[in-house]
């Protein structure tokens, strides 16, 4: 039960939305247990990110919440993957990559 969660400071095409939405599918699968069947995405572009004070570069800011618990060692490999999916992508240069971890998370009425 992932979900990343994606906000850019620059515009993207519906292709480059899609691309990015299907690395993301694959890359979710570096962490140990989870893939894209569980997997929620959410892509924000034209966001007003101001990073250092300024929006001139093109920036992202991408959380990743997982259901249980992660070793930090997946996270850095996640990391580095999310960041070359986005530069590759959207050309991205710079980006902020926060890790969150739940043990409530709820489902079509229920929780696990």
């Amino acid at each position: 039960m992932p979900f990343i969660d994606c906000k850019l400071n620059v515009d993207i095409s519906k292709e480059q939305e899609t691309e990015l939405k299907d690395e993301f599918g694959k890359a979710i699968e570096l962490i140990p247990g989870k893939s894209e069947n569980w997997l929620m995405v959410n892509i924000q572009p034209k966001c007003a990110l101001y990073f250092r004070g300024s929006n001139e570069k093109p920036t992202a800011m991408v959380s990743v919440t997982v259901y249980g618990r992660a070793n930090p060692a997946a996270y850095d490999v996640l990391t580095d993957r999310l960041n070359r999916i986005l530069s590759n992508v959207a050309n991205i240069e710079e980006m902020y990559v926060s890790y969150g971890e739940t043990n409530n998370w709820g489902y079509n009425g229920s929780n696990f």
